[in-house]
């Protein structure tokens, strides 16, 4: 079994807001993945299903960021996981908009949800890091975070949560770097290779027929 954890704050106030990428992700895996309903759980809110025949309990802590961690380790303890078996989904100003990265453990790098979760997990479990990009100027983080996602960015942060969604089976199974990739496939689609002409063969055919020059 896995634990796997939106990040964000709760209430329509805060919907929107970059901080809340963690919630739009869970709640885009538990609509793509048949999730039972949410209910009130472990200080927060939880969802469980199936995915690649692994069972997962998703979890949005309502405790407001900044005590994540009291949530989180509710769940673990009642399921019995070790730190291992947690993967925390959330934003990361250090990321380009719409990048993705995996990493298991390490510092919280100033994000106060993670920093709460350290304290009562522990820092050996999966993160999730979803680009929300970086205001340029530390004292504006705080407001950056907290700030809507414009109405420009939003067709791309569904089109990156449901990329997550689609993804996280290989996730589940163990495949962090095939995860990331698919998810940048997705986002980032490759132009299909060019089929030669019909033309172009029979004239490369031609050339290959005609002898070659005699020197001299």
């Amino acid at each position: 079994m896995l634990l796997l954890v939106g990040l964000g704050n709760p209430g329509p106030g805060h919907a929107d807001d970059r901080h809340n990428i963690g919630y739009m992700a869970a709640d885009a895996i538990v609509r793509r993945h048949g999730f039972g309903p949410f209910r009130a759980k472990f200080k927060g809110v939880t969802a469980d299903g199936t995915i690649a025949d692994e069972k997962i309990a998703v979890l949005k802590p309502e405790t407001y960021m900044n005590l994540s961690g009291e949530s989180v380790v509710a769940a673990a303890h009642f399921y019995k996981l070790a730190p291992e078996q947690v993967i925390v989904i959330h934003d990361e100003i250090d990321l380009a908009f719409t990048k993705v990265r995996v990493k298991q453990d390490g510092g919280s790098g100033g994000h106060n949800g993670l920093r709460s979760i350290d304290g009562h997990l522990g820092p050996d479990y999966w993160r999730v890091r979803l680009g929300v990009g970086h205001p340029g100027i530390p004292e504006l983080v705080i407001h950056h975070v907290l700030r809507p996602f414009s109405k420009e960015e939003m067709p791309l942060v569904e089109k990156l949560v449901d990329a997550v969604a689609d993804a996280i089976p290989l996730l589940v199974r163990g495949e962090a770097n095939r995860f990331m990739s698919k998810i940048d496939v997705t986002l980032n689609p490759r132009p299909p290779r060019e089929k030669p002409s019909a033309d172009s063969s029979q004239q490369s055919a031609a050339a290959d027929a005609r002898p070659p020059k005699a020197d001299g």
